[in-house]
């Protein structure tokens, strides 16, 4: 306590960090100080964006959901209303079965509604495609717990939806696989009507009847990229924001918390009256482990997945013909190291009209021996999958090769009671607030979420510390 102002630190400086500093600020003025300390060169986590070929591209995230508040409101809230952009094209493609094939129209992140689109789209076999509707006449699938996405889809609708429209989907989230994603954390309208409904195709039928018609884009970014929406959040909070720094233990004491900071031989004490941990699941779990150690035992269960983002800016003349599509999907049953394509200026217009910038990303859980390869193989990869794909020739102008090592929390099956029970153990100890991916959503309107939850609840204790 410094004066009449508690001091709160946040450990993590990625968005979750950074937006519950700027909820702290907002819903407490200066009654409160405000540390973040970030153990990274800089602030923003997976959101950043630097040039290729002159133009600013992001890294990492490179559009956040819009139908989702959260995130959207926050840049308006830190001055980036203005910049908010949306997609020039939505429309995407699955390369399965040897070619490139739209994606069907009506599909509930993969779960098809409409056999007629599914069928005309190619994306599986006639076999496959025959094996659909015998969803209406099986035995009811139970489901009474938590299953894993493909026991439950496979059993509805067969293999192929599974391996050629379910897989590449939720590959391109969270790099994972569907035979150990959880149904509930991972697709949870469709959990909801496994639940109660008898029909998985009838059930996809109502929820895309259901999806409102006029509600604008799914997606938005900035113009200069949502690596941009860190920085400007860390200055609307005027915290005191410190990169380079690692908190490598926490301690409750009588008034609080006690973080301890710095290299071994010359350990920084920093005193706080509560603390929100905004860190992924492993560094939680460290932190936890002598205070909380139920919750840090169950986040050190939460797996994660590494990739890497290849960015390619190749001339106008390098393709045959111009991407006519925001990007593609590739299944693993297509053994392509290459598993998602964005054509980043096809999808953000506003980037560039002279240059192709396009992103690979490379790299799903279990795949990590891809990424043992040094930067100029993985460009290789991407380039060749270009050359496979969509017959380009020639060489890139510029390329960018970002690793996101352990970078996307892998939400198994059980993942919401595991994060339930994180939530209880946390929610006895005075002060403390956890927030982050690992929780209830990897997007940034999730992330944000999750930081304004943990702001509250800090406020919260410090209201009812001062009565």
């Amino acid at each position: 306590m410094e004066g009449n102002r508690a001091h709160v630190v946040i450990v993590g400086a990625g968005i979750s960090g950074l937006a519950a500093a700027w909820y702290l600020r907002q819903n407490a003025g200066d009654r409160i100080r405000v540390t973040v300390l970030e153990g990274s060169p800089r602030i923003g986590g997976k959101l950043h964006a630097s040039e290729v070929a002159g133009v600013s591209v992001d890294a990492g995230a490179e559009s956040m959901l819009a139908r989702r508040p959260e995130g959207k409101e926050l840049a308006k809230a830190v001055g980036l209303g203005d910049d908010l952009v949306f997609p020039g094209s939505l429309s995407s493609a699955v390369y399965t079965r040897g070619v490139l094939r739209p994606m069907p129209k009506g599909q509930i992140m993969g779960v098809p509604s409409d056999l007629t689109e599914l069928a005309k789209s190619g994306v599986v076999s006639p076999g496959g495609l025959l094996r659909v509707p015998l969803d209406q006449i099986l035995p009811p699938t139970l489901v009474r717990t938590d299953v894993s996405v493909a026991a439950y889809i496979r059993a509805r609708m067969g293999a192929e939806i599974v391996d050629r429209l379910v897989e590449p989907l939720l590959g391109g989230v969270y790099a994972g696989r569907a035979d150990r994603l959880s149904l509930e954390a991972t697709m949870p309208r469709v959990a909801a009507v496994a639940r109660s409904e008898r029909s998985l195709l009838s059930a996809a039928r109502h929820l895309a009847a259901e999806a409102p018609k006029d509600a604008g884009p799914v997606f938005t970014t900035l113009r200069g990229g949502v690596g941009a929406l860190p920085e400007a959040v860390a200055k609307a909070s005027e915290a005191d924001v410190r990169t380079g720094v690692t908190v490598r233990e926490l301690h409750r004491t009588e008034t609080g918390w006690r973080l301890i900071t710095g290299p071994v031989p010359r350990p920084e004490v920093i005193e706080a009256d509560a603390v929100i941990l905004a860190t992924p699941g492993a560094a939680t779990s460290r932190l936890l482990k002598r205070e909380v150690p139920k919750a840090a035992a169950e986040l050190a269960r939460i797996e994660y997945a590494s990739m890497a983002v290849v960015t390619l800016a190749y001339p106008m003349d390098a393709f045959p013909e111009q991407p006519a599509t925001s990007g593609y999907l590739v299944p693993p049953v297509e053994r392509r190291p290459v598993k998602a394509v964005t054509f980043s200026s096809v999808k953000w217009p506003h980037l560039t009209k002279d240059l192709v910038i396009l992103r690979c990303s490379i790299g799903r859980i279990g795949e990590e021996h891809l990424l043992q390869r040094d930067d100029a193989e993985l460009v290789s990869l991407a380039m060749a999958e270009m050359g496979d794909v969509m017959g380009v020739r020639g060489l890139p102008f510029d390329t960018r090769v970002t690793r996101w090592g352990g970078g996307l929390p892998q939400y198994n099956v059980g993942h919401l009671d595991r994060v339930a029970r994180v939530r209880a153990a946390v929610s006895v100890e005075p002060g403390l607030a956890v927030c982050g991916a690992a929780y209830d959503g990897i997007g940034i309107p999730a992330c944000v979420g999750t930081a304004r939850t943990a702001a509250a609840r800090i406020l919260d204790h410090l209201d009812r510390r001062g009565e």
